[in-house]
């Protein structure tokens, strides 16, 4: 079973950085997608950005320019790197993954992490 874990969430100040990392755990030998969303309070959960196998990313307009994802594809780990941060920022950020192969099989389906919490104060 795979299993996400987010950490480095917490209170920063606007223009600060953050920098969140997800780690995959389980039985993996690859992932296809990795990515990063967000959901502030009354709001629906967002892209912030994602990274394909092959190195393709997509980003949310609003984080473009100031939120860079990484992967690091033999520890199974996803990172953003978030500059310039606004108060809307403010959220929880999940890590997700989709496309998982174990040894024995493909999974298409996505796995969520529980989320950490990032606040930017104006």
């Amino acid at each position: 079973q795979v299993q996400l874990v987010e950490s480095g969430g917490g209170l920063v100040q606007a223009g600060e950085s953050l920098r969140l990392s997800c780690a995959a755990t389980g039985s993996i030998v690859k992932i296809n997608l990795m990515g990063w969303y967000r959901q502030a309070p009354g709001r629906e959960r967002e892209l912030v950005a994602a990274m394909s196998r092959g190195g393709s990313t997509n980003y949310a307009d609003s984080v473009k320019g100031r939120f860079t994802i990484s992967r690091d594809y033999t520890k199974n780990t996803v990172a953003l790197q978030m500059d310039s941060l606004k108060s809307e920022d403010t959220a929880v950020y999940y890590c997700n993954s989709v496309g998982v192969w174990t040894p024995t099989e493909f999974s298409a389906l996505a796995y969520w992490g529980k989320g950490t919490e990032v606040t930017v104060s104006s």
